[in-house]
């Protein structure tokens, strides 16, 4: 077969080159054949590298997280929740915390500023169980003592630190300001479909056998407050009786069709106490109820997922589905999605929930702020972790340096060479103890020091509290006293604590064992992907964009595999753990990745608070696009692209501005400005 030329020769090399298939569980970097890509990277490069997909769930303060879109959302736009007078949560759960404060597990609610450089879920895809009886979310509530964020993250960690090294392009880097508002980075998720989410209808599918309205607002908050306390077992009381003012056979069906629409699990019966009516709510199914919503009251002719578009805005994934469930009264375990998406943004995404309707769901538009939900259908089956095709990103840098020339010329090449993926910087953590080291003394085995890593002081971006609990732990190594030192216990210093304090110093295994498993899993996620991009690093180095014996099997390159796991006191040839979720398989991940769709344009403004696009709830609320001067005191950059999953946004960015996207190398080369 006579090749033409070189980008001809990378394609057919690597769709035709036989895959190594060993042994599911022969290894951590095992190497098996990649399900073929749904999303399609032309002229792609793959490097063999056991790197397993993101998880879902991403962990609370001073813990890793790994998310597909490199998001968060500045302390200065966090809006706060507005509750309803007709919503259907009672007093006291407001469903959004004080979560604009600077975390470890992504970057710190302020902007970033880019400056220019030389050039799991379960089988039926549903979440698993969590911890606590209620399944409901603690808020985090203590504010963050004042502390520069250049002076938190003089420890933290660099692109350099995780070996992120290599540029792909020859341009000239320029500077400009990344994420300066949420806004600026939007986000729309790409279906399996292959369309793009969009919230564009909020109307309700007509249906029947819904309820009426009145369901909302029937009952006071003082009989929600009774209902829930009863729903939850958080009293000893077996049933809750609401009395009938209006002893009328419809006012009677309205109660009834309220407490069981908006309290899964209980039941209800009309009952005659001298003289007077009593509508009785106790409990039918016990404390299973709540994951598993009646069925018998579930039509049969619709289907028992009600999928919709969610439309958020500084929040992440794992923390609006623990606000919907909040106001639902549900366990977040009866959603499901296709992917995580990020808070620094303002993101579209599809997610379905198990039996609860479209008008339920619509009504919580009416409750919340920064939440949107609509695009309501009823379907059969949930949606599954990985079934999405990528995401669709539109940003905006600020105050751009470069030239039109300039800028013309980075955006060919990330148009037309693509850019290197790498897992992004917040893949390791922020503060001085990158998440990749828990991974390796997990992989060691060394649970001592897997439990010292993430319990011991550090410095970088934490919470007050988590600062006091580290100190408390360090001086009397007590889980039991750190562990009052946290107002909320569902992050991860929290979980091994209560572990420590229930299994005891000596078996630090089942301590660890408390912490959600997908959450345990990114840490050893957090390390593959430290070794990715220390290889693929390498990689290029020695042999740039040509494709060469070890790109698909362990050839050639494997010696510096070995070596750097050699050096982790890890053999490359026996990875097997003495626990099985340790046991990790292998994976192939793409080198290089072309993003599709891409389109830019160089806008002037004056005013930097303004918006330079408008999002799905401004179409839908007729806002017009914003219109632009052809002179400025400022000049943005607009570009719009679409990845495929599991690859950062930030990178691509990364390529276009030859930036060190880290927040310690921002932090610090604009200290003045930031304070």
């Amino acid at each position: 077969m006579r090749v033409r030329s070189r980008c001809t020769l990378l394609r057919v090399a690597f769709r035709t080159a036989p895959l190594l298939c060993p042994k599911p569980s022969a290894g951590l970097f095992a190497a098996r054949p990649a399900p073929r890509p749904r999303f399609q990277t032309s002229g792609s490069l793959k490097c063999f590298l056991g790197t397993l997909k993101m998880e879902m769930t991403s962990l609370k303060r001073g813990c890793l997280v790994v998310e597909d879109n490199d998001g968060e959302a500045p302390a200065e736009e966090t809006k706060k929740q507005r509750i309803s007078l007709d919503c259907c949560l009672t007093k006291g759960q407001d469903g959004l915390g004080n979560e604009n404060l600077p975390s470890s597990e992504n970057e710190p609610g302020l902007p970033d500023t880019v400056s220019a450089g030389k050039g799991k879920k379960n089988s039926d895809g549903q979440l698993e169980e969590e911890e606590e009886e209620d399944g409901l979310s603690e808020e985090d509530t203590e504010e963050e003592e004042p502390e520069s964020f250049a002076d938190m993250m003089k420890h933290g960690l660099t692109e350099l630190d995780v070996g992120i090294t290599k540029f792909v392009s020859s341009h000239q880097g320029f500077s400009g300001i990344l994420k300066e508002r949420y806004s600026d980075f939007i986000v729309h998720e790409i279906g399996k479909d292959g369309r793009i989410s969009h919230l564009d209808d909020l109307s309700v599918p007509v249906d029947e056998e819904d309820p009426s309205e009145d369901v909302f607002t029937v009952l006071t908050a003082e009989e929600k407050q009774q209902l829930e306390e009863l729903q939850l077992f958080k009293n000893k009381e077996t049933s809750v009786a609401i009395e009938v003012i209006e002893d009328t056979k419809e006012k009677r069906t309205i109660i009834h069709q309220a407490i069981k629409s908006l309290f899964p699990g209980l039941e209800t019966k009309t009952e005659d106490r001298d003289g007077r009516k009593y509508i009785v709510a106790y409990h039918a199914a016990g404390k299973k109820a709540l994951a598993n919503p009646r069925k018998h009251s579930w039509p049969k002719s619709r289907g028992s997922y009600c999928h919709f578009v969610l439309y958020k805005e500084n929040k992440d994934t794992m923390d609006a589905i623990n606000v919907l469930s909040k106001y639902l009264r549900v366990k977040p375990n009866i959603f499901s999605y296709m992917g995580t998406k990020d808070k620094r943004a303002i993101t579209v995404q599809e997610i379905a929930v198990l039996k609860i309707s479209a008008q339920r769901l619509a009504h919580l538009n009416k409750c919340l702020m920064n939440f949107k939900l609509g695009n309501f259908s009823y379907q059969k089956n949930p949606l599954k972790l990985g079934e999405l095709q990528g995401n669709h990103f539109t940003v905006v840098l600020r105050n751009i340096t470069g030239t039109d020339s300039q800028v013309q010329q980075a955006m060919n090449s990330l148009k037309d060479i693509g850019f290197i993926n790498y897992y992004g910087m917040q893949r390791f953590g922020t503060t001085a103890v990158p998440t990749y080291q828990v991974g390796r003394a997990i992989l060691q085995n060394s649970w001592t020091e897997v439990m010292d890593l993430i319990l011991k002081p550090r410095s970088g971006a934490e919470k007050g509290y988590l600062v006091k609990c580290r100190e408390e732990w360090a001086k009397t190594k007590d889980p039991a006293a750190a562990l009052r030192k946290l107002p909320v216990k569902r992050c991860v210093e929290g979980q091994l604590l209560r572990g420590l304090s229930k299994y005891g110093m000596k078996n630090i295994v089942s301590a660890f064992g408390i912490i959600p498993r997908n959450n345990r899993l990114m840490y050893i996620h957090s390390y593959q992907s430290y070794v990715w991009n220390n290889m693929v690093s390498k990689r290029i180095e020695d042999y740039g964009l040509q494709p060469v014996p070890g790109d698909l099997v362990l050839k050639g390159v494997s010696e510096a595999y070995r070596e750097m796991l050699t050096a982790d006191n890890l053999d490359i040839d026996n990875m097997r753990h003495k626990i099985r979720d340790y046991s990790l398989s292998g994976a192939y991940r793409k080198i290089i990745i072309r993003p599709q769709n891409v389109s830019w344009e160089v806008v002037a403004y004056d005013d930097p608070k303004i918006p330079l696009f408008n999002t799905d709830v401004d179409n839908l609320e007729g806002k017009p696009p914003p219109v632009f001067a052809s002179e400025g005191k400022y000049r943005a950059l607009k570009m719009d692209f679409s990845l495929p999953p599991s690859t950062y946004a930030t990178m691509a960015i990364r390529e276009v501005l030859k930036m060190d996207t880290s927040i310690k190398n921002q932090t610090q080369l604009n200290t003045t400005w930031l304070r």
